[in-house]
């Protein structure tokens, strides 16, 4: 029960507290405090600050921190004051139990300079707890025949306090049969016995009832009381005895719940119930019971939970044999637990740096960790490693703390982050282990410049180039991180002919993207030299520069431009002189041209395009030199006007022309007086007499013309109404040859075609109707097709000679005279460029033509040509000459169609031929011999 003495003043503890917070210094970097338990938490233990020779506001600056491993938290560190002050409420019973000295131990660590101070509090008793008996009632026996003198053991009390606080004596209520007697055990407890005074006599008194107390030594005296009740039994003249006064017993920590451990062996000489001996704890802790079981009838102890070296080392306890006459011997037994090596080793990381600069210094401290193993003596010491191709180390400081450092210079480039294995093991058998991890990263700092794949470039770009075409692009790479990776290009500045490279070219900051600000000329501009600086973002900046060519390829832009001969600013014609005496091959001029491209666009060719009189010049294809190609005639004109084709090699090619007037005479005077006696006649009747033979050889063609439709026409209709009468007869045109039909739209008809020319000439005055198929492709006609005739459908050849006799009487029209779309005078839109032939097929020919038929035919009305009317000449003859045949008439026969058919009449044989008309010489002296005929 409680002691009224148990009540304190509030003035008592405070003054205790007083007394025992002193502070003492045993050693260096140790710190030590003495207080007392049970103080309300935030309790005084000892000015830190003042200890560590710091000012209270630089705990706070400085991270100064208590450390401990595992434990919970006792104590508290006031940043203000820096006091050392208590947590919670401090029970020294539950912290240290019977232990004479309680000692808690823990650092303080300064974070700034990663130094820890050891401190060391020792937790005074206070007298708190009461002497406490395990069972309030308890039943003793003795026999009715003990001698005097006989002892009865008796329950003891335990007092959790120590030292003077701790139990003291035993007080028994008073009575006439028995006495107190106390006994001190090895460990310092106390234990009372019952000593009977005065023999018993059951009759009497069968039971005692006595009260025992236990008193401490605090201040004020705390007690605890239990009720013994002494039952006096008959006689048992002997009393149990064991064979050892004392067990022993090592047991290993990892044994198997359930072993016996060992068996107490008694024995009684009594017989009977006073033999039969019952075993059993005498005052057993609640660990002992929750640990161990004890059989009652054989003695045998077995364990019924696991044992455990780091919670209990020891086991001490007394059985009791007792006979069933209530005489009773106990023995001690102690039970050894020896350790095994069952306790991984523990890491606590107290303090860690996760990122570090690569420019960090070696020895710089990365972490701070403590390491505990729960074994003991080898099993319990600790090794600590790490991976030794790191560049790091472990080292050792107070108590069982490292510290993690490094050894050299890191490269975030080579290595960006780390995962540390720090690996502690211990010394036991087999060894137990534990791996932690510690992950660094390595912060960038920008130590690297952008880095190009090649140290230049160079690439192309063709000429006339669309504004804002990318033309190349280039990329840096910087090793480093971040801003400090992050790439910016800039153009270099320079100029070229005075303008700033930057008005040719942009680059696109981000991307490395190059852009032409406009289009390239390679005439002016061939090659730019570029310099591309590629700067990071880093603190400070770092840059480096490549070279780029730029190379501009030159596109086919420019026609040939002749430089002789020269385009007069008069408006007039340059005249070359050639003698009539120039052999073949004379040199009569050159044509000289350049081209501003280069290359294969430069490449010049020259040829003759047009020439008056063909086949009495040649060009020379590579050297533009004018040379004749036969020997001149007395009637070749004077005036010759050749047109001269310069064309460079490009894709697509481009040309230019050139227009020589050369003059066939011996020398300047010659010429003046041939052309004086060209002069056209002024006679009006001369002019008026060649108007009617126009108007008559027109007529005259429209009349044939005319007369072939009609002929064809009636033909047509023959065959479709003997086509009809043969298939309304059920006859059939199988024996005739399939070349003699030509099918439109089921229609056959037999075709026999026949071509003609009519050549009008100013100087006789007549015309010639040429049979054979001309070509109208030209002005002038050669020879080859004035000898061919092939009609537009192929004939069979049956009856070919009566055929062609016929036509030579009859003459009727030719069903070929059709001229091509390109033989018709007009403008250069009229024209089409399917057709065969070379007449003009451009405009600037085609308009020269006109240009000159128009000048000619002027010249011959009003009788101002400075020219004759001779034969070959520019003056009237040039207009009716046989140069100007009736291609120059309009063609009125591609209004004709055959009905039922959707062709039309063309100049097939001109197509199937495929020929170049040769000289007109060959024409005139086919007229001449039409005429002698």
């Amino acid at each position: 029960m409680a002691d009224p003495l148990r009540g304190w003043g509030c003035s008592e503890p405070f003054l205790l507290f007083m007394l025992l917070g002193t502070l003492w210094e045993a050693g260096a970097g140790q710190i030590r405090y003495s207080v007392p338990e049970e103080l309300d938490k935030g309790s005084f233990v000892g000015n830190v600050a003042k200890d560590l020779g710091l000012e209270p506001r630089e705990l706070a600056e400085r991270g100064v921190r208590i450390v401990s491993r595992g434990r919970t938290q006792l104590f508290a560190l006031n940043p203000r004051s820096g006091n050392l002050v208590t947590a919670d409420r401090i029970d020294r019973e539950e912290l240290c139990a019977q232990s004479a000295r309680c000692l808690v131990s823990f650092n303080i660590l300064v974070e700034n300079t990663m130094k820890l101070y050891g401190v060391e509090v020792e937790i005074t008793d206070i007298n708190d707890n009461f002497p406490r008996f395990r069972d309030e009632e308890v039943k003793v026996k003795v026999n009715e025949n003990a001698a005097v003198g006989t002892p009865l053991v008796l329950p003891f009390a335990r007092d959790a306090d120590v030292g003077v606080n701790s139990l003291q004596r035993y007080q028994l209520s008073s009575n006439i049969h028995f006495s107190l007697d106390e006994k001190s055990g090895r460990d310092g407890q106390k234990y009372p016995e019952l000593v009977l005074e005065q023999p018993l006599d059951r009759e009497k008194v069968a039971v005692h009832d006595l009260l025992l107390t236990a008193l401490d030594g605090g201040d004020p005296i705390l007690s605890g009381t239990t009720h013994i009740h002494v039952m006096v039994l008959d006689a048992n003249d002997n009393v149990p005895l064991f064979t050892q006064s004392e067990y022993r017993v090592s047991v290993p920590e990892n044994i198997a719940v359930g072993t016996r451990l060992l068996t107490l062996t008694a024995t009684d000489p009594d017989e009977g119930i006073n033999g039969k001996l019952t075993y059993s704890f005498r005052n057993e802790e609640d660990k002992i019971s929750e640990t161990f079981q004890l059989d009652s009838n054989l003695g045998e102890i077995s364990t019924v939970q696991p044992l455990d070296y780091e919670v209990s080392r020891f086991y001490d306890m007394e059985v009791v044999a007792q006979d069933g006459g209530a005489l009773l011997a106990s023995a001690k037994v102690l039970i050894t637990v020896q350790d095994v090596n069952d306790n991984a080793p523990e890491v606590l990381l107290t303090s860690l740096t996760s990122t570090v600069s690569e420019d960090c210094l070696p020895g710089t401290i990365i972490a701070l960790f403590s390491v505990h193993d729960g074994d003991s003596g080898e099993n319990g010491e600790i090794v600590c490693s790490i991976p030794r191709n790191l560049p790091f180390k472990l080292e050792k400081s107070v108590d069982n703390y490292y510290h993690l450092l490094t050894t050299r210079a890191l490269d975030r480039e080579e290595i960006s982050d780390y995962n540390i294995t720090v690996t502690v093991t211990d010394c036991g058998n087999p060894p137990l282990s534990t791996e932690n991890h510690i992950f660094l990263k390595v912060a960038d700092i920008n130590d690297n410049p952008p880095i190009f794949p090649h140290t230049s470039y160079y690439t192309y770009i063709p000429e006339n180039n669309p504004r804002g075409i990318s033309i190349f692009s280039v990329n840096a790479h910087d090793p480093d991180s971040g801003n400090n990776a992050q790439v910016t290009y800039s153009l270099a500045e320079d100029k070229f002919q005075g303008t700033p490279l930057s008005s040719y070219v942009s680059i696109n900051s981000d991307t490395g993207a190059l852009y032409a600000l406009g289009s390239f000329d390679y005439e002016q501009v061939r090659e730019l030299q570029l310099w591309v600086t590629a700067s990071d973002n880093g603190d400070p900046p770092l840059s480096s520069n490549v070279s780029l060519s730029l190379f501009i390829l030159d596109q086919n832009d420019n026609a040939p431009e002749i430089l002789y001969p020269a385009l007069p600013i008069d408006g007039s014609t340059g005249v070359e002189l050639a003698p009539r005496s120039a052999e073949p091959g004379y040199l009569v001029t050159k044509v000289v041209a350049v081209d501003r491209d280069s290359g294969q666009n430069a490449w010049l060719s020259y040829r003759l395009l047009k020439a008056s009189e063909p086949g009495l010049f040649t060009v020379g294809p590579h050297t533009g030199e004018v040379r004749t190609a036969r020997a001149l005639l007395d009637r070749d004109a004077i005036k010759q006007s050749l047109v001269v084709a310069v064309q460079d090699h490009g894709q697509p090619p481009l040309s230019a022309t050139v227009t020589l007037t050369v003059a066939v005479a011996d020398s300047i005077p010659d010429v003046l007086a041939d052309l004086g006696s060209l002069e056209p006649s002024t006679d009006p009747d001369d002019d008026s007499g060649l108007t009617l033979y126009l108007v008559v050889a027109v007529a005259s063609v429209s009349c044939v013309f005319l007369a072939f439709v009609i002929a064809l026409l009636t033909l047509r209709l023959r065959r479709w109404y003997t086509s009809r009468a043969l298939q309304a007869s059920g006859s059939g045109l199988a024996g005739l040859p399939a070349s003699h039909f030509m099918g439109v739209d089921g229609v056959r008809a037999f075709l026999q075609t026949y071509s003609h020319e009519v050549s009008l000439t100013a100087d006789s005055r007549g015309s010639h109707v040429i049979f054979p198929q001309p070509n109208y492709a030209d002005t002038l006609i050669s020879q080859e097709s004035c000898e061919k005739s092939e009609p537009l459908l192929i004939p069979e050849k049956i009856n070919a000679k009566e055929r062609e006799l016929e036509v030579l009487q009859q003459a009727p029209p030719n069903t070929d005279w059709r001229f091509s779309q390109a033989q018709r005078p007009g403008t250069s839109g009229s024209q089409n460029g399917d057709e065969t032939g070379t007449w003009p097929n451009n405009q600037f020919d085609t308009e020269m033509l006109q240009a000159m038929i128009l000048a000619s035919a002027s010249e011959a009305a009003d009788g101002s040509s400075t020219l004759g009317g001779g034969a070959g000449t520019m003056g009237l003859s040039a207009r009716y000459g046989p140069q100007f045949t009736l291609q120059h008439v309009p063609d009125y026969r591609q209004n004709v169609y055959i009905p039922g058919s959707n062709a039309t009449l063309t100049n097939a044989a001109g197509k199937r031929d495929g020929k170049t008309p040769a000289g007109g010489n060959g024409n005139k002296k086919k007229s001449g011999k039409k005429e002698k005929k």
